[in-house]
């Protein structure tokens, strides 16, 4: 049964894999485990990870999260991104040592965005504020989608985010105190769109303080 779920799980149909997973999910072998973690690395099709994932997570996290974190060290960003989001599902706060500054610096977009997502999830008490300092670091990085990541990660940690967002606020790059300011209006108006909180850190940025003081 072993080498039959092997095969599957690397056949050439992504329906075929996905049947597979779904079949070591449900009934786990912890000889598989090592399987699993490797086809994440190649695997293309996002359903079938998102499956592959699945099965890790209905493993023991002794089988399992030893295994992840080693992957965090791969020279391939999807063996890295997809290990960082199976710990965040897997919530075992013992892989919180291995979510390094290196990680959630990642020059891959994809790997940060897990990293930071990961981050949050597994981050112990007392060491939010430390978090949120690193994370800061990456205001007004990449595009959209990736500027809205970072800034629903700050988000999460709470209000402990506000002096490094202060800091932010004060630095050179117009894009940092932009991305920063955006993301402090969402830490107080959690309905705000990030796009309007974006577009009102601009107009702020170009007309200063005193024109919002004067609508109030």
């Amino acid at each position: 049964m072993t080498m039959q779920a092997v095969q599957a799980l690397e056949h050439g149909s992504s329906s075929v894999r996905l049947k597979a997973a779904l079949a070591v999910g449900t009934a786990p072998d912890p000889s598989l485990v090592d399987t699993l973690v490797t086809r994440c690395a190649v695997e293309p099709d996002f359903f079938v990870r998102d499956m592959l994932t699945w099965a890790l997570t209905r493993h023991p996290a002794a089988a399992t999260v030893p295994r992840l974190i080693g992957e965090l060290r791969s020279e391939r960003a999807q063996a890295r991104s997809q290990a960082l989001h199976t710990l965040s599902k897997i919530g075992d706060r013992q892989a919180w040592p291995a979510i390094t500054r290196e990680l959630l610096t990642d020059a891959d977009d994809t790997v940060a965005r897990t990293a930071w997502r990961t981050a949050v999830a597994l981050v112990p008490a007392g060491a939010e504020g430390e978090l949120a300092g690193v994370l800061a670091t990456q205001l007004g990085r990449g595009d959209r989608e990736t500027q809205l990541s970072l800034s629903r990660s700050l988000v999460a940690l709470g209000e402990m985010i506000e002096p490094a967002l202060r800091a932010a606020a004060s630095s050179p790059v117009p894009l940092v105190r932009q991305h920063a300011a955006a993301t402090e209006r969402l830490l107080h108006d959690p309905d705000a769109g990030f796009a309007l909180a974006v577009e009102e850190a601009k107009r702020v940025r170009a007309l200063g303080p005193a024109a919002t003081a004067q609508e109030e």
